[in-house]
């Protein structure tokens, strides 16, 4: 079945008390991992960041953003011991240096690189040396950037998975690039999965019925709530429901061997299989054609429909009324 993640992100908008409620809703909503984004402004940002202008009524700038969404190591503990305690996996994509340092503390047992991290092989390098799996997503790269990417990780044995995923924010139905990921697959020959921004749980059905490996999608509670990603994620009832899709998806994506072997159906077919009739009343000495039969329910009265073309031509020895079922006996 494929891996699902709920990316929770900035959608506890720096409260613990929402963050906490979260991992509660999504555990009981069926994921199998609830995903973080570890951010230490002091490490990530800087005073030249685009957009470190006024954010919000309750942020001066996008810095004060970033400080807004820092939780201390003790806090990061706590988080990643609720997440073992509901029974799902605790997973953070780190954005520094420090914050892979502050991970590495909480056990954290897989990374999430976001796509504008793809091209910074030192963060990378930090977060190989920690031996962990790794999870990609390929967003705003290139063929050359995420190359590059994999190479490097798959040169320090790294454990990786790679994610289509689109830079846009909602994302629109053309935007989704499904067919990427088997060209990924084929590419570099690892698992494959697809992280979301669309904010419909279609997107994600889609990619698990081409077989995506791993499923992301950001969560929130409510769409209008405050937050970049708030209009491109999913709600509670909407990941449930997309959790429950997807394994109906799997169940329906296994083999059958109905087409070769439908012996259980002996008893249907009968019932809604069909006998050759007549359409009309019919004297005896008659010679059948096709203008004279009709396929009636059940099968199991006559000559079987499908052989029809085996009593043209055949002439009847006794007469027959209009609907009578056509037998072998009738004809001579």
């Amino acid at each position: 079945m494929a891996y699902i993640i709920a990316e929770i992100a900035q959608a506890h908008d720096g409260s613990l008390g929402i963050l906490h409620s979260y991992i509660d809703a999504l555990a009981k909503a069926g994921v199998h991992a609830v995903k973080f984004q570890t951010h230490i402004a002091e490490a990530e940002s800087s005073a030249f960041e685009p957009f470190r202008v006024k954010f919000s009524k309750q942020d001066e700038t996008r810095f004060d953003y970033w400080r807004r969404m820092e939780f201390t190591e003790a806090q990061w503990m706590d988080i990643a011991a609720h997440c073992a305690d509901a029974g799902v996996d605790f997973m953070s994509s780190p954005f520094s240096i420090a914050a892979v340092d502050l991970l590495e503390k909480t056990h954290i047992k897989t990374y999430k690189v976001g796509s504008g991290e793809i091209s910074n092989l030192l963060l990378l390098d930090r977060i190989a040396a920690t031996g962990k799996k790794v999870i990609i997503s390929s967003g705003m790269s290139n063929w050359q950037e995420l190359d590059e990417a994999v190479a490097f990780l798959k040169a320090r044995q790294v454990e990786t998975s790679i994610l289509q995923c689109t830079t846009a924010y909602p994302t629109q139905p053309s935007e989704w690039g499904l067919t990427y990921m088997q060209q990924m697959r084929d590419r570099y020959q690892v698992p494959v999965g697809f992280s979301d921004h669309s904010g419909t749980p279609v997107a994600c059905l889609a990619a698990a019925a081409l077989g995506a490996s791993i499923l992301e999608f950001h969560a929130v509670f409510d769409r209008r709530m405050f937050g970049p990603d708030a209009k491109a994620s999913l709600t509670i009832d909407e990941i449930a429901f997309l959790c429950e899709g997807v394994a109906n998806i799997e169940k329906g994506l296994q083999p059958l061997a109905l087409k070769e072997d439908n012996s259980q159906f002996a008893a249907l077919k009968v019932m809604f299989g069909k006998s050759l009739a007549v359409n009309k009343n019919l004297p005896a000495g008659h010679i059948i054609s096709l203008n004279d039969l009709e396929s009636k329910k059940p099968g199991d009265k006559g000559i079987p429909a499908n052989q029809y073309q085996q009593v043209l031509g055949k002439k009847l020895n006794k007469a027959l009324q209009q609907w009578s079922f056509l037998t072998a006996d009738d004809l001579s």
